[in-house]
């Protein structure tokens, strides 16, 4: 599990503000098979690239956090274009104890090197916009949007360097097979795509490990379906463990993103 350094400030401290205010899909295991020709590495390290053959596709986000026997879980659901590398999320907060919705969805829309949410509370105006420059951030947008950008989650997969071969498995209806491994996070910001690269170079300074363990599924075009990377992050003196979750489907769906105009992104101060 990657483990970020111990500060509580700055991005962390949103991620967990976030959490404040407020499952991965499965796969059905089959029958073991034989292990398919080619490297297991570079399977999964081309994984990035298949996604942007692929152009677009839906997406399906969780992030579980735990921190101190409490567990929640944000969940999203969107598209995402692989070429342009943009893409839009409503994002869910949990419910809190009387089961009532503790906040608005958010809208999230992902641009290279920045991170758009709106309905963001913490004192921003409903109308408003917050712009968040992700080369900044210390762990790329990797956990602080509540999903993992999945063109990041992707292109992290390029620093994949323990990899073993699971199986094949179902999921949902298609047929994938399943890797188990590490990926690096230096490694894989050198090898990322210029869009990408400067978000996953920040994760790579940010944590104090570059060690990231991952279970990734691949169709048989080489496509991601899922990844699920384990992080963890000190916030406050605690640590919070998180599983982020991407499922994609729906390749070549339509991705509509138009960024918000200046005027419109708050530039006030956004509470803690």
């Amino acid at each position: 599990m990657v483990v970020r350094k111990g500060r509580s400030g700055g991005a962390w401290a949103a991620a967990a503000a976030l959490v404040g205010s407020v499952a991965a899909a499965g796969c059905a295991a089959s029958a073991e098979v034989a292990e398919p020709a080619g490297d297991p590495v570079a399977s999964v390290r081309g994984a990035a690239e298949a996604l942007a053959r692929a152009g677009s596709s839906k997406a399906s986000t969780s992030m579980e956090m735990a921190s101190g026997g409490t567990r929640v879980t944000i969940r999203g659901e969107g598209t995402y274009d692989f070429r342009r590398r943009t893409g839009s999320l409503q994002v869910v907060l949990p419910k809190d104890a009387s089961g009532e919705s503790a906040h608005r969805p958010i809208t999230e829309l992902l641009a290279p090197g920045a991170l758009y949410m709106k309905n963001r509370g913490a004192g921003v105006p409903a109308d408003k916009w917050v712009r968040v420059d992700t080369t900044t951030l210390d762990d790329g947008n990797l956990v602080t949007g509540g999903a993992t950008d999945p063109a990041a989650a992707a292109e992290l997969l390029r620093g994949a360097h323990r990899v073993d071969y699971v199986g094949e498995v179902d999921l949902a209806g298609v047929k994938v097979r399943h890797y188990r491994g590490v990926a690096d996070l230096a490694a894989a910001a050198r090898r990322a795509s210029p869009q990408v690269r400067g978000a996953l170079a920040a994760a790579a300074k940010g944590f104090t490990t570059d060690a990231v363990p991952f279970d990734a599924y691949l169709d048989r075009e080489g496509r991601l379906r899922k990844v699920r990377h384990q992080f963890s992050f000190s916030n406050q003196g605690r640590t919070v463990a998180v599983a982020s979750t991407t499922l994609l489907y729906g390749f070549g769906a339509r991705v509509a993103v138009t960024l918000p105009d200046r005027k419109d992104i708050y530039a006030g101060k956004i509470k803690a």
